[in-house]
């Protein structure tokens, strides 16, 4: 929502400061120059990236354009489970713990915080780490050093579509003269 309302104070902005000074508005109107700036910015953007890449990055423009972030409660809520599945398998031991782990959708830990459930790779994630420390073969360290790793590697995945369109975005100027100048 903040990011349309950004782009109508911009456009409103531009249109008035134009108009303000003197300009005559329908000269901006220029919607063939458009055609061509769009068009080559999204075949560019298309012949640059992977299929997948392209994919991500409309997903990634939904979710921004619908503020989709992480808010307190989800916070709370995976702290919440990663207390309650320690505090199990200290109180009840490993073999018990296990039924949680491999079947998250029919656990009763699980089922108390729906909104981590309802997050297929959140729970995977934890589900995964959690193997590891019923297995526990591992060191603390070496399974913190695991998810920094895998975190790192999430992280560098999500970026990939900001990336993508970054270097579309540097481009842009040099198309819009290029049409300009057709």
């Amino acid at each position: 929502m903040t990011i349309i309302l950004g782009l109508i104070i911009a456009g409103v902005s531009l249109i008035g400061g134009f108009a303000a000074l003197g300009g005559k508005v329908s000269v901006l109107w220029q919607p063939w120059e458009f055609v061509i700036i769009v068009g080559v910015a999204l075949g560019t953007f298309v012949v640059a990236n992977p299929l997948k890449a392209i994919f991500d990055t409309l997903t990634a423009s939904s979710d921004a354009l619908r503020t989709a972030v992480p808010r307190k409660r989800d916070y709370l809520d995976i702290l919440a489970l990663l207390y309650a599945l320690m505090r199990e398998l200290r109180a009840k031991g490993r073999n018990e713990v296990e039924p949680h782990i491999e079947d998250p959708r029919s656990s009763a830990i699980f089922q108390n915080f729906p909104g981590v459930l309802g997050n297929t790779k959140l729970t995977t994630f934890v589900c995964d780490y959690f193997r590891l420390i019923i297995v526990g073969n591992a060191r603390a360290h070496e399974i913190e050093a695991l998810i920094d790793e895998e975190l790192h590697t999430i992280h560098r995945d999500q970026m990939k579509p900001y990336h993508a369109l970054s270097a579309m975005a540097e481009a842009l100027p040099a198309i819009g003269i290029v049409a300009a100048v057709l």
